[in-house]
């Protein structure tokens, strides 16, 4: 069985540190490398977000949804103004997951990767249907 949390961590952190990555490079004129060092990853996998077609599904969901452009733009701007460290960039990652697993996009996706019965009731949004 797949938690909901790997969906998050297979499919939405990879596309949105995609927008992130994309977000260094495209407005504050970032480098590869200088984002890659940023973001604490390597410039191959920089350059696979900005030119791969695949997980563009979800980096084209995530880029749609107000709130996650915001967040997006926030850690972007951060990172290029210093005023964002590591630890704040990954404590902004972690509110997005738990925004997200407030939501019902989580459990979407979830169902779409994964035959759950109709009673599932593991994401927070379902719970609070009940």
């Amino acid at each position: 069985m797949r938690p909901p949390c790997e969906v998050v961590v297979r499919s939405v952190l990879p596309a949105f540190r995609s927008l992130v990555a994309r977000s260094l490079i495209e407005n504050f004129n970032f480098s590869q490398v200088a984002a890659a060092k940023k973001l604490g990853t390597t410039q191959a996998s920089i350059s696979h977000y900005i030119y791969s077609k695949r997980g563009e599904k979800m980096v084209k969901q995530l880029e749609s949804s107000p709130p996650v452009k915001a967040i997006v733009d926030e850690i972007a701007q951060g990172i290029a103004e210093d005023k964002i460290s590591p630890l704040d960039a990954m404590m902004h990652f972690c509110k997005l997951c738990e925004a997200l697993r407030g939501g019902d996009l989580i459990c979407d996706w979830h169902k779409g990767c994964v035959d759950l019965p109709e009673s599932c009731n593991v994401c927070p949004s379902t719970n609070k249907k009940q």
